[in-house]
């Protein structure tokens, strides 16, 4: 009796708090730690070509937009509420299941890139088809990533997370280095890295999780899951593309050293989600199983006045300390161009991290009306770009503006609008 109620006991606000704290530091220390390893990266430009590093930008770009964050949440949202209801079983078929989807997926995209081949080279201004396909590779490595880390997220198993993530860094520089002074000046050897690196990264998931994907299967309800995923994949994948579209923009309008300088600060202004992410990482999770046994929390308000602090902290710092990186890090012929357009790149970021912790409340707790509106900002941004990109600072103006809708669209229905649950209709919880 008295180990049954040790065991259900709740834990108390302090040791709540502490355990959040906790595994957000050490969360912020590997995100930043692996950030700072694929940043160092970007320290090779100096030895590229001309074009060439818009060339790795422009190819990581699209890497990074392969959904990521949607894969990630909904495999977080999944492993979260099996573990919090003891439906272990039907997360293994559903793991495996979204494993075998995306890979399927990747495979005719892969196609359908590859037939296209010419005409994306010729669009992008890229010599060489290897850097294609090297980025093909990494886009494969990055729908396993996140399949398997939100995984680790649901768990709640940090401490792996966290050196997938320094892990990654530490295989993209390393191998980078190794091709681009071994290879010459060409963005293939700082692919190379990236695909490695994310290979290691993925591999490291997987082992972690590999008691929960390896279960045998249970059945489970199709239309409860798509009902619960579709949205999060929908609200997430707009997300992740008002977050990283620009890039390929600019590559497709502008040439030579306007991309490479438009790349490098987007590096350093990305760097801050890599600052603040952590915090709703850690969050999301705790708000799932929360949900999941109706249980409240007044975790998100915390989090979001702890993303505004530093979000603009780090804006202020690129904006004060920005020329000195800028000069050490990048090649004279574009580091202007750089400067100029990395205050308004700097600032853009910090709605954005904002709108992350409240859509990550918003989808925690299951409130997807906002999921319609996320999907026509991403539609209009896409518009709107298309008609104006008479300059990089135009550009950047434009992703501003769509950031703060974006973070206008996550305040109302987080404190304004409502939510309907079991029938009856009750404010979003926060």
């Amino acid at each position: 009796m008295l180990a049954e109620k040790v065991e259900t006991a709740p834990v108390n606000d302090a040791d709540h708090r502490a355990s959040f704290f906790r595994q957000s530091g050490w969360l912020m220390i590997a995100n930043v730690a692996g950030g700072a390893l694929m940043w160092l990266v970007h320290f090779l430009s100096n030895k590229l070509h001309e074009g060439e590093y818009a060339t790795f930008g422009v190819m990581l770009a699209v890497v990074m937009c392969v959904p990521t964050m949607p894969l990630s949440m909904v495999l977080a949202q999944q492993t979260a509420k099996a573990r919090a209801t003891g439906r272990e079983r039907e997360l293994a078929g559903i793991i495996r299941l979204v494993w075998l989807g995306t890979s399927a997926v990747w495979l005719v995209a892969s196609v359908v890139v590859l037939l296209q081949q010419r005409m994306i080279l010729e669009r992008w201004h890229i010599a060489s088809p290897v850097a294609l396909w090297l980025m093909l590779g990494a886009c494969l490595f990055s729908l396993w990533l996140p399949l398997f880390s939100g995984v680790l997220q649901g768990q709640q198993n940090f401490l792996w997370l966290g050196w997938s993530m320094m892990l990654n860094g530490v295989g993209r520089l390393a191998v980078a280095a190794l091709a681009v002074f071994a290879l010459g000046g060409y963005a293939t050897g700082m692919l190379l890295g990236v695909l490695l690196g994310v290979a290691v990264a993925a591999a490291i998931a997987l082992w972690q999780t590999h008691s929960l994907w390896r279960l045998p299967a249970a059945p489970f309800d199709w239309r409860n899951l798509l009902a619960q995923v579709l949205p999060l994949m929908a609200g997430f994948a707009a997300f992740q593309f008002l977050f990283t579209a620009d890039t390929m923009f600019v590559k497709a309008y502008f040439t030579g050293d306007a991309t490479d300088a438009y790349v490098g600060a987007g590096t350093l202004s990305r760097a801050l989600m890599w600052l603040v992410g952590p915090l709703a990482a850690v969050m999301f999770p705790r708000l799932v199983h929360a949900a999941a046994k109706s249980e409240k929390s007044g975790l998100m308000r915390g989090v979001l006045l702890g993303t505004l602090v530093l979000a603009v902290g780090g804006a202020l710092g690129l904006w004060l300390f920005g020329p000195l990186v800028v000069k050490l890090v990048y090649p004279a012929r574009f580091a202007a161009v750089t400067l100029s357009v990395l205050p308004w790149y700097a600032w853009a970021m910090v709605p954005l991290a904002l709108a992350n912790v409240l859509l990550n409340n918003l989808m925690a707790h299951g409130s997807f009306r906002i999921v319609p509106v996320l999907i026509a900002l991403a539609l209009g941004y896409v518009f709107v770009l298309t008609r104006f990109h008479e300059s990089l600072v135009t550009v950047l103006k434009v992703l501003g503006v769509f950031s703060l809708l974006l973070l206008g669209a996550c305040a109302w229905f987080t404190f304004h609008h409502s939510k309907t649950v079991g029938g009856r209709a009750e404010p979003a919880r926060s």
